[in-house]
């Protein structure tokens, strides 16, 4: 049960931060108040990445800067570690 609480967590804030990208690119496109780079690498390493990695990659967001990433990998290695740990212990 755990397990999957945890991965409805993940799925809740992926899709936050997937929404994030799409909406601080469009505000790029529209030269307006941005969102800060540390929500965004906040929700993408705090349960988030597998959203913020679809988000740089469909919206072609942050793509250039190397520490996005760096952030969102590392998130998504400790969320799956996390995720594998869940379903073995419970």
């Amino acid at each position: 049960m755990p397990a999957l609480i945890s991965l409805a967590i993940y799925a809740v804030i992926s899709l936050i931060a997937f929404i994030l990208y799409f909406a601080d690119k469009k505000k790029a496109q529209n030269n307006i108040w941005r969102i800060k780079e540390a929500t965004l690498l906040g929700f993408g390493f705090f349960g988030g990445a597998i959203g913020a990695l679809l988000g740089m990659k469909i919206f072609r967001h942050k793509t250039k800067h190397w520490y996005f990433w760096v952030i969102n990998s590392i998130g998504l290695i400790w969320q799956i570690a996390l995720a594998i740990f869940l379903f073995i212990k419970f």
